[in-house]
């Protein structure tokens, strides 16, 4: 037997469904703002797949004896910025908005300008943007 399965959905628990919304829409992500309120939230993104928030609640009215996690760790994203200097200016946005850096941005030895923040429920929530090669400009 052989499973046919797609990655569609990308599943998040949180803790206070308001902070993270206003996270991820910081990001740039079109979540309705009636939605802070909500058990269950959706968001497509660019090629299908969306990522979806569930309260505590919501997971405990289906899994008996659901104790949530302790914050952070148990899943991670990866934002693709427009260039390096996007990486920096997100970074100082969700920071200055109070969200704790976990990773100040840097060079990476693999190519990018990358960062992390802790989203409201502490998951880290990676930035980056490849840099220009070497004689380019960050324009490209």
């Amino acid at each position: 037997m052989s499973i046919s399965a797609r990655l569609d959905v990308i599943g998040s628990i949180t803790a206070d469904m308001a902070a993270a919304l206003t996270f991820y829409r910081t990001l740039g992500l079109a979540v309705p703002l009636d939605a802070d309120g909500e058990p269950h939230v959706e968001v497509s993104l660019p090629g299908g797949l969306r990522l979806a928030f569930d309260t505590e609640a919501t997971i405990g009215s289906f899994v008996p004896g659901f104790t949530p996690p302790p914050p952070g760790g148990r899943i991670g994203l990866a934002f693709l910025l427009d260039d390096p200097a996007a990486v920096d200016a997100a970074y100082a946005e969700l920071t200055g908005a109070g969200h704790h850096g976990e990773v100040e941005p840097f060079d990476a030895f693999w190519g990018q300008r990358y960062a992390t923040v802790l989203d409201p429920d502490g998951n880290g929530v990676d930035l980056f943007a490849p840099l220009p090669a070497a004689g380019e400009d960050a324009t490209g």
